[in-house]
């Protein structure tokens, strides 16, 4: 399964993002979407999950979880905006993947059999880092793949 990860894009849904998320078969924004309008065009891309960032304090984002905890393709994965504000013990709760966001900074680490992966930010540049989306590839629930897509 092919599962695209965005974050912070702050009201600003690139041409380029869309692009590199074609053909996914899930999206997992994580947090700061700053708009929501940018769900709904993430929406004609694929079925989308989408927690709250702390830019979204009002309106539908505002509505939005701040952490979720979705299984597709038959891994677990664990959303959350701030990897700082990690209120569980992944491995403990059968989680395979932590998706982040928020230090715009995109990383991908393993620890203790999780993945921890942060796509960057895909919204306006910001300081002096790439703009850029995610990919993760699941294979049968027990494998996963990330990669970082630079836009």
């Amino acid at each position: 399964m092919l599962v695209g990860v965005i974050s912070d894009t702050h009201g600003l849904l690139r041409p380029e993002a869309v692009e590199a998320l074609d053909g996914v078969e899930h999206v997992l924004h994580a947090g700061d979407v700053g708009d929501p309008a940018i769900l709904e065009a993430l929406r004609t891309v694929a079925p989308v999950t989408a927690i709250r960032g702390n830019v979204d304090v009002g309106g539908e984002c505002g509505r939005l979880p701040e952490t979720e905890l979705v299984e597709l393709g038959g891994m677990g994965i664990y959303m959350l905006h701030d990897l700082g504000a990690l209120d569980l013990d992944p491995m403990m709760a059968g989680v395979g993947v932590v998706v982040s966001g928020h230090s715009h900074k995109a990383e991908i680490e393993r620890k203790k059999g999780v993945l921890y992966f942060n796509p960057g930010s895909a919204g306006p540049k910001r300081f002096s880092l790439p703009v850029s989306v995610g990919l993760l590839e699941i294979e049968n629930g027990s494998r996963v793949e990330a990669r970082v897509v630079e836009l």
